[in-house]
């Protein structure tokens, strides 16, 4: 029986380890007025809608572009590309429920749908009649919940490795599947498993947004302490955490008529995307119509954030602003104005 004995003793140093391991990565939620107080700028606002005070940031003035960001991330994701696109026009970013200030939905309105009424919702408090969008990743498939709903509001789209691709048959030896996300991150597991999700409330640690950060980047070199302070420190908002998981473990009920999306489109992708694949971008061009892609060879899955002047000029060049080679020259600018 002394086997046993030893055995015990063994398991039982490996629960205190654990144990130990666990309190070292424990981290409470950071309050809202702390968070609010580090990245709180002169452009942001809180407007209510529908019960939740939801973070914007306005810059410029003209045309309205909505700016949408993906999962995890924040309007901070946007940063350089307002500065960019202010001058021509008005650029509205905002935080969705359960991301960056906004903080968590009391009602859980996490989906895609959620937030594209949600959008629609402060286009009409904003008395705003039409807009362009650009969105990325979770932010594109809102784009594209809009643009299919309500075309006659989006006056151009604008899809940066954006989720939403039309499901497509994958045939293997002895079944056929249907996918709409190629790739794949191992946060998304991780947080949908129900043992980790729930380790994952209380224990975040922030190595693992540097190793996500790096997955999501083409050029990892490109990843800095500070991008990686920001979306840890966001993402242990209070409130956040708890809405990450509650939105992860809702459906994908969206539904895409590619037929209704006739306003002028832009693709966006990075080559190096290993969230969404490059061909979910391929995929997206054959079925919106007179749509283009631009591919950027060493770029991953946030181009807006990882190399924001070469793609913001893409973007630039959409709209109808000339991007100029000389800079004592003034700018030419046409827009997709009735």
């Amino acid at each position: 029986m002394q086997w046993i004995s030893r055995i015990s003793k063994v398991l039982a140093i490996l629960i205190l380890a654990l144990v130990f391991f666990l309190a070292l990565l424990y981290r409470g939620d950071i309050p809202a007025e702390e968070i609010n107080t580090k990245y709180w700028t002169p452009q942001s606002h809180f407007i209510e809608i529908d019960g939740v005070n939801v973070h914007v940031r306005f810059l410029g003035e003209g045309e309205p572009i909505f700016l949408l960001h993906g999962s995890f991330s924040s309007l901070h994701t946007w940063d350089i590309w307002q500065q960019e696109l202010s001058p021509y026009f008005m650029t509205i970013s905002l935080d969705f429920p359960g991301h960056g200030l906004t903080g968590p939905d009391e009602l859980k309105r996490y989906t895609v749908e959620d937030y594209s009424h949600l959008v629609m919702r402060l286009a009409e408090k904003l008395n705003i009649s039409k807009f362009h969008l650009a969105g990325n990743s979770m932010g594109g498939a809102v784009a594209l919940n809009i643009a299919s709903n309500r075309p006659d509001k989006v006056l151009s789209l604008n899809l940066i490795d954006a989720s939403g691709a039309p499901r497509r048959e994958v045939r293997s030896l002895d079944s056929i599947s249907t996918t709409n996300r190629g790739g794949g991150a191992w946060i998304f597991k991780l947080i949908e498993n129900p043992v980790f999700s729930k380790i994952l409330l209380k224990c975040t640690p922030k190595f693992l947004f540097a190793m996500n950060m790096k997955e999501v980047y083409g050029d990892e070199s490109r990843v800095s302490a500070q991008v990686v302070d920001r979306y840890y420190e966001l993402m242990l908002r209070e409130g956040n955490r708890r809405a990450t998981m509650d939105r992860m473990t809702q459906g994908r009920r969206s539904t895409i008529d590619f037929d209704r999306l006739t306003m002028p489109t832009l693709i966006l992708w990075g080559a190096k995307d290993t969230w969404i694949p490059l061909s979910q971008g391929q995929q997206l061009e054959k079925v919106i119509p007179g749509s283009n892609l631009v591919v950027f060879p060493d770029a991953g899955h946030v181009p807006m954030e990882e190399i924001p002047t070469k793609s913001v000029a893409e973007y630039l060049s959409f709209l109808g602003v000339e991007v100029r080679k000389n800079y004592l020259e003034p700018p030419k600018q046409m827009v997709y104005a009735d």
